[in-house]
């Protein structure tokens, strides 16, 4: 039977109505360029900290732009916090030898998580181009810091398609190489209907590929934004989007309230269907990402409220 079923036959039910609580979340952040902006990626790693992550993922910027600020604010979540912290790396203007201090220096900090990509150009909309001494792509990437230390290894996942790769049997494959070449787990970039999530991953399981795929979700409240987001990943934007934020541009409250709507049916949908882990996409703000999980019947622990007070 189709991943499809189960959603579909949920329809004359409350969506939440049988959210017990039962899942995994992850949170991914960027690193801030101001201090206010740190302050902002600092309450927010607080707030959900006490919903007990599997971990916090931090970016790292095209060619190796944001190296510094990134290690800084991985290395500050472990410290400061009950957090497993897990850190981008990508094969962009770096050498070999160049990733390879950065993921010893990882490791050396108590770091054992990477999120491992090939990575998006400096400058957008011209094409990949490795470096003469690099990690060709993410495939190399896996198997050069699996060589390094036993990371624990998440890649990325495209539920419709790569937007440079040949077609989607060829995505597949390049998916099946990563996990082959030691991958512990894919997260997909984000989209917006949950049968793309599900067909991608009945896909993915009838190419044999049998590790955890974790759905990305982004929690829309900057249309214009996502848009230029969804250009990267060949993610598609539905047209209902745009009409359900057109006139809200100066009314933030209002935005906010729509995405979460938007964002928890995609998850409630999601949790009908069987799925229990949810990797947010949280642009360093936590109020949309907390009420999602909340709805998903997610909760704080005293043990966790204490640890993060």
């Amino acid at each position: 039977m189709s991943s499809l079923a189960p959603a579909s036959g949920q329809r004359n039910r409350p969506l939440f109505a049988d959210v017990a609580g039962d899942i995994a979340v992850s949170f991914e952040f960027f690193p801030p360029k101001t201090e206010k902006m740190e302050q902002t990626l600092w309450e927010s790693v607080k707030t959900l900290e006490p919903l007990g992550p599997r971990f916090v993922s931090v970016t790292y910027g095209a060619g190796g732009s944001t190296r510094e600020r990134t290690h800084a604010t991985v290395e500050r979540i472990a410290r400061e916090t009950s957090l497993q912290a897990a850190a981008h790396l990508t094969c962009v203007e770096a050498s070999r030898a160049e990733i390879d201090e950065v993921a010893r220096s990882y490791w050396a900090a108590g770091i054992r998580h990477v999120v491992a990509l090939r990575g998006d150009p400096p400058e957008p909309g011209t094409p990949f181009k490795p470096h003469p001494d690099g990690y060709a792509n993410a495939v190399a990437l896996v198997k050069g810091l699996k060589a390094i230390a036993p990371f624990e290894i998440s890649v990325a996942a495209y539920p419709e398609c790569h937007p440079e790769s040949r077609n989607k049997a060829a995505d597949l494959d390049n998916l099946w190489r990563k996990i082959d070449a030691g991958a512990d787990r894919a997260i997909t970039q984000f989209f917006f209907s949950p049968e793309c999530f599900f067909r991608f991953r009945d896909q993915a399981a009838a190419m044999g590929i049998d590790a955890e795929i974790v759905p990305g979700i982004l929690p829309v409240s900057n249309v214009a934004q996502t848009r230029k987001f969804a250009g990267q990943c060949g993610a598609t934007i539905p047209t209902w989007m745009d009409r359900l934020f057109e006139g809200l541009d100066n009314l933030p409250a209002a935005r906010q309230l729509v995405a979460a709507t938007v964002a928890a049916e995609l998850c409630g949908q999601l949790y009908a269907g069987g799925v229990r882990h949810f990797h947010f996409y949280t642009l360093n703000r936590a109020e949309l990402s907390y009420a999602i999980c909340h709805l998903l019947g997610l909760r704080p622990r005293a043990d966790r409220q204490e640890q993060a007070a």
